[in-house]
């Protein structure tokens, strides 16, 4: 197993991380896609967090991501959420009509090895909107 270092501790901290739109809505295409992920790698960079694998689907977005523990998954999660929902909405205005905010307030996020795909994909199903 390769570690890390931030100067102050050793580190592998791996996480799955998935995100769905607002009701789930299959509105992750057209375009939305490409530029959501140029998003998330961007941010990624920025924030010094390695963006090892990325899966994004019309109805969810699937990381896998390694973060410095002192700077936290959430605060990460947080960030990509925020500014590519700003950006995208400013960028594809249709969004703005399809769905009141972007991502749901709810996120996934799982320790590598810690959870099986059937949790994985029980969290995605659940964000359908109860009709």
């Amino acid at each position: 197993m390769k570690y890390k270092s931030n100067n102050n501790i050793v580190y592998s901290c791996k996480y799955r991380v998935v995100f769905c739109p607002k009701y789930r809505r299959k509105v992750l295409n057209n375009g939305v896609d490409e530029r959501l992920k140029e998003l998330i790698n961007n941010i990624c960079q920025d924030l010094h967090v390695d963006l090892i694998e990325m899966e994004v689907m019309p109805d969810h977005v699937h990381l896998f991501l390694e973060v410095d523990p002192q700077f936290g998954i959430h605060k990460v999660v947080k960030r990509i959420k925020g500014i590519s929902s700003r950006i995208l909405r400013e960028e594809f205005s249709w969004l703005k009509s399809r769905l009141p905010t972007l991502w749901t307030n709810s996120y996934f996020v799982s320790t590598v090895g810690g959870a099986p795909i059937s949790i994985i994909k029980q969290y995605i199903e659940s964000q359908k909107r109860s009709e």
